[in-house]
Formats: C-alpha cells, sequence, structure tokens
C-alpha cells in the first residue's frame, strides 16, 4: 500500500504533484491545519504530514497520530512542531533549511538599510505632502562594524553581504571554525566583544534555551551607544520590554523587527515607534523561496517513505538517497546486535560503547549508532525505534560512545557492542557479508560465524564433553526441533557458547529444563526480526 501524506498547509500544485509522482498517496487539506478539531479527527490516517506555520502538531495531535512517520516543514522554523513528543513517538521531524536562506539574509540586510536611512518613516512623511529633508539624517553602513550572531545558513549569507559592502563584520556561534571563519571573512570573536564592538546587530541564530532572551536589558548595557539591531530570525531572542525600553532612552538607536514574541503580532509594544522599522514576518516571503521549500519538503518526505532517505532531519540523522541501499543491512546488523544484548541482559545498563572498525567507521555512524540503541531497549520499550531510541537512551542516563578505527582484522568492516551494567560487562560483534544478511563474529570475546535466526537459544557454559548431546536430548524427548547449531569457544576447557536455530520460539517449560542441569551456566531465549 502506497504511503498517505496529509497536506494541511498551503504548497504549491507543482510540490502536490511531486507527491503523486514519486508514488506517494496526496491530500492536499490548505485550510485543515486552522481546524483543530477536525485535524485531530483525521491525522490517524496518514503516514507523513507536510506543513507550513499554521498548523500545530501538538503532543495531543501526535498521540492521536497512530500512523505518522514523518512530519515535514516547508520553512526553516519548527516552533509550531512538539518535537520531544515526535521524538518519543518515533516520528521523522524534517525542515528545509536551505530554501529560503538567501531571501531571508537579503530581507535582513534590506532591513539595514531601512534601518540606517530611516527609509520607511521618509517614505511616510514624503507621501504626506512633507519635504522633511533634515529630519531624516541617517548613517553610512560602509565601514561600520556588523556583529553577526549565529553564522549558519543564513548568517554565513549574512556575513559575505555584510563583507561585500565594505562592513567589518564579528561573528559570534559556538560552531564556527576559525577556517569556515577566515573563508567568510569575519572576525570570530565571543558574544560579550560582538556586543561591545558592533554599530549593527543582525541575529541569524535558531530559538533554543540557551539563545532565548539572548538580547535583554543585561546584554544591551554592554553594547555601544546608539547601536542598531535587526532581528529577522526569532522573537523569544529578544525580550521586548527590554528593547523598547533601550530604545525609548536612545542606548538603542533602531531596531529593525521582522519576527516578534506573539506571531500574528496584531499589537506590539513597538508599533508607533519612529525609531522601529517592523515588518509582518517577510524574511522568506518571496515567491522563489515559497516555491524551493514547498518542493524540497514534498521531496525530502517522499524519499524518506519510498526509499528511506532521511534529509534535513531534526530527530534523526540523514541517511542521503544515494547512501540508504549500501546503508541498510548495517543499520539491520546494528540493531541485531542491539537486540542481542537487550535480550540477555536483565540488570539496568549504564553505560554502551559502539565500536566501528574499517569500511563502517566511514559509513554514517549515527544512523548505526541509533538503530543499535533501538534494538537494545526494544526488549524494555516495544514502541521504539531509530528516532526515539537515543531520546529514550538518554532519559534513563545511559551513557552512549562511539570509537572507530582502521581496518584491524580480516573482515572489511564490522561493528562490536559493549554494554556495561553494575555487574558484567557484555559484547557482541557482527558484520554483513555480500549477501547483505547480518551475521555474528564474536560473542562474549569468542569468535564464531553464525547467521541470524528468527527464533534461537542462546547458552554459556564450560568447554566439556556432552553439551551438544545435553541440548539435543532435552530438545528432543520435548519435541523441539533443532534447525542448526552453532558453537564456539575461547580455549579448550574454557569459556563455551551454543547458538541453537528454532522453527518457534523455545517453550518456557523446555527452558527451565535446560537452565537447571548443572553444565549449563545461562540459557536465554531470543528473537530476531530477520527481514532485511
Amino acid at each position: 500500500m502506497a504511503p498517505r501524506v496529509l497536506v494541511s498547509d498551503k504548497l504549491s500544485e507543482t510540490a502536490v504533484q511531486i507527491f503523486k509522482d514519486r508514488g506517494v498517496e496526496v491530500d492536499y487539506l490548505p485550510d485543515v491545519g486552522k481546524d483543530k478539531e477536525k485535524l485531530l479527527a483525521i491525522i490517524d490516517q496518514y503516514d507523513g504530514l507536510a506543513i507550513r506555520s499554521a498548523t500545530k502538531v501538538t503532543e495531543k495531535l501526535i498521540a492521536a497520530a497512530t500512523k505518522l512517520k514523518v512530519v515535514g516543514r516547508a520553512g526553516i522554523g519548527v516552533d509550531n512542531v512538539d518535537i520531544p513528543a515526535a521524538s518519543r513517538r518515533g516520528i521523522i521531524v524534517m525542515n528545509t533549511p536551505f530554501g529560503n536562506s538567501i531571501t531571508t539574509a537579503e530581507h535582513a540586510i534590506a532591513m539595514m538599510f531601512a534601518l540606517a536611512r530611516e527609509l520607511p518613516a521618509a517614505n511616510a512623511s514624503t507621501h504626506a505632502g512633507k519635504w522633511e529633508k533634515n529630519r531624516f539624517m541617517g548613517v553610512e553602513i560602509t565601514g561600520k562594524t556588523l556583529g553577526v550572531v549565529g553564522c549558519g545558513n543564513i548568517g554565513s549569507i549574512v556575513a559575505m553581504r555584510g563583507v561585500g559592502l565594505k562592513m567589518h563584520v564579528v561573528a559570534f556561534d559556538p560552531f564556527l571554525s576559525e577556517s569556515r571563519a577566515q573563508e567568510l571573512g569575519v572576525e570570530k570573536v565571543e558574544l560579550d566583544e560582538l556586543f561591545a564592538r558592533a554599530d549593527f546587530i543582525t541575529l541569524h541564530t535558531p530559538m533554543t534555551e540557551k539563545t532565548k532572551n539572548i538580547i535583554n536589558a543585561a546584554a544591551i548595557a554592554k553594547m555601544k551607544d546608539g547601536v542598531r539591531i535587526i532581528n529577522c530570525a526569532r522573537g523569544g531572542l529578544i525580550v521586548e520590554a527590554d528593547l523598547v525600553a533601550a530604545l525609548k532612552s536612545g542606548k538603542v538607536a533602531g531596531a529593525a523587527i521582522d519576527v516578534f514574541e506573539v506571531e500574528p503580532a496584531t499589537e506590539s509594544p513597538f508599533f508607533g515607534m519612529d525609531n522601529v522599522v517592523a515588518t509582518p514576518h517577510l524574511g522568506a516571503s518571496t515567491s522563489e523561496a515559497q516555491e524551493n521549500v514547498a518542493l524540497q519538503v514534498a521531496e525530502q518526505m517522499s524519499d524518506y517513505l519510498i526509499k528511506g532517505a532521511v534529509t534535513n532531519a531534526i530527530n534523526m540523522p540523514s541517511i542521503s538517497a544515494e547512501e540508504a541501499p549500501r546503508l541498510k543491512p548495517f543499520v539491520k546488523l546494528a540493531e541485531v546486535l542491539g537486540a542481542f544484548v537487550g535480550q540477555v541482559t536483565d540488570e539496568p545498563i549504564k553505560s554502551v560503547e559502539i565500536l566501528f572498525d574499517g569500511a563502517t567507521a566511514q559509513m554514517n555512524t549515527r544512523a548505526l549508532i541509533s538503530a543499535a540503541l533501538a534494538g537494545l531497549i526494544r526488549p524494555q520499550v516495544a514502541d521504539v525505534n531509530m528516532v526515539s531510541a537515543p531520546v529514550m537512551v538518554k532519559e534513563r542516563g545511559i551513557i552512549v560512545s562511539e570509537v572507530k578505527r582502521d581496518k584491524s582484522g580480516v573482515f572489511d568492516g564490522y561493528i562490536k557492542l559493549t554494554v556495561t551494567t553494575a555487574d558484567r560487562t557484555r559484547s557482541i560483534a557482527g558484520t554483513c557479508f555480500s549477501d547483505g544478511k547480518p551475521r555474528f563474529i564474536q560473542i562474549k570475546g569468542i569468535n564464531l560465524d553464525a547467521e541470524v535466526g528468527e527464533h534461537m537459544l542462546y547458552t554459556t557454559n564450560a568447554d566439556a564433553p556432552g553439551i551438544i548431546g545435553l541440548l539435543g536430548t532435552v530438545c528432543g524427548k520435548n519435541n523441539v526441533n533443532i534447525a542448526n547449531f552453532q558453537l564456539g569457544r575461547n580455549r579448550p576447557g574454557g569459556d563455551a557458547i551454543a547458538l541453537l536455530y528454532l522453527d518457534a520460539p523455545f517453550p518456557e517449560s523446555v527452558l527451565a529444563e535446560v537452565r537447571a542441569h548443572k553444565s549449563i551456566d545461562s540459557a536465554k531465549p531470543l528473537h530476531f526480526d530477520v527481514a532485511v
């Protein structure tokens, strides 16, 4: 059955056609996003939800969306999506961070010009028949210092435009490297230094706990007298009352505001202030940008629902359409390794280490880690997937670490999972052969070559004669058919393991008999989803 997508906000006809052309059923209901009750009543029918800003994807809506796999936001901001709730339910949240980058950056530059030359007020005055040439004494931007807070997709474009306008650009971004700063032609500084030096400050950072209210009274006090502030990012980045006070006192000469704490902003303390340029969240509002983000979200959602490719996800590692076929067997391998340890571990897990050796170290290891964690905790939390697993693991206080290394053995690449509890450490390693099927190559430090079966029994024991006969006898007299048998040991007379492949789940009554035998240290029934 083809996946089904609901478009609940306005999207272009071309974007809707992309869904259809790629084999996705689509219902285009552009006004339903504003009708909370109607959306709530129908959302359980859909695998995907394509939105702009009108639709609010709340925890209540997510709880009702029993089939939902992906939410696609045509635009950058995902403030209207409850991402933690979506992650816990295993729903991927995508945005389109590049489609409107240029448009938003250009709007910020336009706002800076309008602010510097007081264009809106001068325009209104001239239209009123006045000729107040001496009233509107602006400032040049050439030679001034532009402070860019957030130097990502949009901020970097603004920075380059600032350099092109012969401004000196200083940038604050914790993730901006020195080499990238040099490439952009900007000076990387700390936030307080940016506040102290900038003549114009423009915000281009996402809204997070760390960036909320980043411009407040304390920050403004550190700025130059007569600074001008531009915000085309998120309203919550600025404490509006603090900025209004600074505008009235003259500490801040002017502000250009495209975003507000509450939107739509039908009233605001900024309204009516001569030194404020205000626009109704127009940063991404060009015909080119609106079309670009609509097309991108349709392509991204279709690629995920049809091919398993993940692009621009907020809560999931990206998997390109090109790498998805090669990665898929190793995603299954990672999940199986996690599932093995999860099924044999009864006590609380303290830490997880995932080793990627050889070719696997060059793969998309974030996706592989997510798959391993999903397999690991599924025995305790049935409704978990690659999206929700990292969230659930973090909530449980489990420490996750990753190790990569060059090829160290006979396998081109393998994955090793090591789990530590208060009492013990368990490890398992596996790889994929040319057939794409996962195989166990080491369990408990014991080398072996074992396929993964749907129903298995895993036993540990001292290496001694009679174990094969014991297991065969117990299974035989209880009518349990053994489809295959794999053995391994670390040395003669040392530790040994056995893997029995079965046609059906191992009966509990027979399991008790196996565990009661003095030669068996432990016995665990295993179940794996073997579909690749």
